[in-house]
C-alpha cells in the first residue's frame, strides 16, 4: 500500500463508544478525552448526539469555546422523520445549534428497516436522505453520511442499497460511510461491497465496523484495501454489544504495516489507550494488540534468550513505535521510556539511565504495586515528580481531619447529614474549619477549601467535576483496597488526581489534596 494514499481517522468514542456496557463519561471526561485525541492527531472527533441528552448539548457548547489543533468536531444525528419537512424537524435544528464544522447523518439502507422499523416507503426514505443532507449542506456544514446496515442490506437488496448512498452523494455528502452495524460481515464480503460502492457513488467512501465476530479491525482494513478513505472507530474498541472497530489496533496496522501516514506521534498510542481506560474507569485489557502490557512481554525460556540477542526474532515491531515497552519477566526490563516521555511533557529533562529517572521509576513501581495508576492522573504524577526531585512545597501541614455521617432511624424522621472538620497549618498559621455536604468527600472538600482559600485564592475557582472509585482487590470484601480518581477544573484547565488506601475516605483525601495542590501550582504558572 502506498504511503501516498490518504486515509483519515474518525473517532466516535464519545458517542458510539459510550453505548458500550459499563461506559459512562461525564462532560468533563468527554472534554479531556477529546483534547487528548486532538493532541494525538485525530482528524475527526464525534462528540455526541445533540438534542438526545443535556450532557451532549453541554459538551458541544464547551467544545465550541475551545481551539482544536488537528481535529474537527462532528455532531451526530439522523435523517429527518418521515412525512415532515426537514426545517421543522427538532433534532435537525439541534444539529445546527451544536455549531460544529462537520455533521454526520445516519440513514436507513436496508429495506427491512425502512418499511418495518421506520414505517415509511422506500421512496420516502430516499427523500429523507436527500432533504437532510442538502439542508445541512446549504447551512454551510460539511456533511458525512453513515449508511446504516449497508453490508447486510447489500447482500439482500444491492440496487436499493446503492440508491440510498447515491441519494446522499447527489445531495452533497462529502463522504459516504459504509456501516457494518450488526458486526456480522466477513472481510471478503466487505471488500467486494466497498469496491462496488466506490464505483456506484460519486464521492469518497469510508468504513464503520463493529466487532461482533471479532473482525472489526479486519473488516476496516479490508474496506481500506478496496479504496475506503476514512476509518471510523473507538479507542480500545468501546461500543455497543462487544464493541466497535478498535482504533488502537487499526491505526498502527495502517501506519506501520500498510504505509499510511496518519498521525505524527504514534509513540503516544499506548499512553492514549491507558488514559481513556482510566478516565472511563475501565480495567485495561493487558492482551490488547500493540498497547496491552502483555503485547511485548516475554516469559522465560527460548523466547527470552532469543529476544535478548535479537528483539525482532519474537517481536513484529519495535514496542517503542507505539509507546509500549518490552518486558522480560525474569528481569523486569520496563518503565524508563514511559517515565521519560511523561516527565518531558511536563518540562522535566532527564537522560535515560540517570539517577533521577531510576529514583522516579522505583517509586512509581512501588506505588503501582499498591494500586496507583497515573495515566489519567497527570496532576498527581507531576506532584510526585516534584516531591522526589525536591521541587515541591506542600500547601499545608495536616494536624487532623474528621468526618461524621449521621442518619436518623426513627420512624417518620427521614434525614441524614454529613459534616467534616479540618485542622491544618499554613506557614505556621493554624486554620480550623468545618464543612457539610451530601457525603464525606463533599464535606471534606468544603472544609478544606474553606481552610485553604484565605491563603491560596486560586482554590476558589476550582470545581470538582468527577469522582470515580475502583476496588483493586475485591477478594478482600469490605477490606479491599480502593483507588479514587478525581477530575478537577478551574474553567481553563482540567486535571486528574489519584489516591489509594484501604480506607475510601483516606484515598479520597489524597486525591482531593493533590487537586488543590495542582490548582495552586497552575495559578503560579499563569501569573
Amino acid at each position: 500500500m502506498s504511503s501516498m494514499s490518504s486515509v483519515t481517522l474518525y473517532d466516535t468514542t464519545l458517542r458510539d463508544g459510550t453505548q458500550g456496557t459499563g461506559i459512562s463519561l461525564s462532560v468533563q471526561d468527554k472534554l479531556r478525552i477529546a483534547e487528548r485525541l486532538d493532541e494525538f492527531g485525530m482528524h475527526f472527533i464525534e462528540g455526541g448526539w445533540p438534542g438526545s441528552n443535556p450532557k451532549d448539548a453541554a459538551f458541544f457548547e464547551e467544545a465550541g469555546r475551545r481551539t482544536w489543533t488537528t481535529a474537527k468536531i462532528a455532531a451526530f444525528g439522523m435523517t429527518r422523520r418521515g412525512g415532515m419537512k426537514v426545517e421543522d424537524d427538532a433534532q435537525v435544528r439541534h444539529l445546527l445549534e451544536a455549531n460544529t464544522p462537520v455533521v454526520t447523518i445516519v440513514g436507513k439502507t436496508w429495506p427491512l428497516h425502512v418499511t418495518e422499523v421506520f414505517g415509511v416507503t422506500l421512496d420516502e426514505n430516499l427523500a429523507m436522505i436527500r432533504d437532510t443532507v442538502s439542508f445541512l449542506k446549504d447551512q454551510g456544514r460539511r456533511v458525512f453520511y453513515d449508511a446504516e446496515h449497508f453490508f447486510d442490506s447489500y447482500r439482500e437488496a444491492p440496487d436499493y442499497s446503492l440508491a440510498t448512498i447515491r441519494a446522499a452523494a447527489e445531495a452533497g455528502a462529502e463522504i459516504v460511510i459504509l456501516c457494518d452495524t450488526n458486526g456480522g460481515s466477513l472481510p471478503g464480503a466487505v471488500k467486494d461491497a466497498t469496491r462496488d460502492a466506490r464505483v456506484a457513488v460519486g464521492c469518497p467512501v469510508g468504513t464503520h465496523t463493529h466487532n461482533d465476530c471479532g473482525l472489526g479491525a479486519a473488516n476496516a482494513l479490508a474496506a481500506v484495501e478496496a479504496g475506503a478513505v476514512q476509518v471510523q472507530g473507538t479507542v480500545n474498541g468501546y461500543g455497543e454489544r462487544v464493541g466497535n472497530c478498535n482504533l488502537t489496533t487499526v491505526i498502527p496496522v495502517l501506519q506501520l504495516k500498510l504505509g499510511f501516514h496518519l498521525v505524527g506521534d504514534l509513540e503516544r498510542l499506548t499512553e492514549l489507550s491507558h488514559f481513556v481506560d482510566e478516565v472511563a474507569n475501565v480495567p485495561h485489557d493487558v492482551r490488547a494488540p500493540f498497547v496491552g502490557s502483555a503485547a511485548f512481554t516475554h516469559k522465560g525460556g527460548l523466547h527470552v534468550h532469543a529476544v535478548q540477542k535479537l528483539a525482532r526474532s519474537y517481536e513484529h515491531i519495535d514496542p517503542s513505535a507505539v509507546g509500549n515497552q518490552r518486558i522480560v519477566t525474569i528481569s523486569d526490563l520496563s518503565g524508563q521510556s514511559n517515565v521519560l516521555i511523561k516527565a518531558e511533557s511536563m518540562g522535566f529533562k532527564f537522560a535515560k539511565g540517570s539517577p533521577e529517572v531510576a529514583k522516579v521509576l522505583q517509586e512509581v513501581k512501588r506505588l503501582e504495586h499498591e494500586g496507583y495508576e497515573f495515566e489519567a492522573a497527570e496532576a498527581s504524577f507531576e506532584l510526585l515528580l516534584r516531591r522526589l526531585l525536591g521541587r515541591h512545597r506542600p500547601l499545608f501541614e495536616l494536624e487532623e481531619y474528621h468526618c461524621d455521617f449521621l442518619r436518623s432511624g426513627r420512624p417518620g424522621a427521614d434525614w441524614n447529614k454529613c459534616e467534616a472538620t479540618v485542622k491544618i497549618r499554613v506557614d505556621g498559621e493554624a486554620a480550623h474549619t468545618a464543612g457539610s455536604g451530601d457525603g464525606p468527600v463533599n464535606a471534606l472538600d468544603a472544609a478544606l477549601r474553606k481552610a485553604l482559600q484565605p491563603f491560596y485564592p486560586a482554590i476558589g475557582g476550582v470545581r470538582l467535576d468527577d469522582y470515580k472509585v475502583r476496588i483493586i482487590n475485591g477478594s478482600r470484601g469490605t477490606a479491599a483496597r480502593t483507588r479514587v480518581f478525581i477530575s478537577s477544573t478551574d474553567g481553563r484547565n482540567e486535571w486528574g488526581t489519584v489516591g489509594v488506601s484501604d480506607n475510601i475516605i483516606e484515598a479520597s483525601w489524597q486525591a482531593l489534596v493533590d487537586g488543590f495542590d495542582y490548582a495552586v501550582l497552575q495559578s503560579g504558572r499563569e501569573t
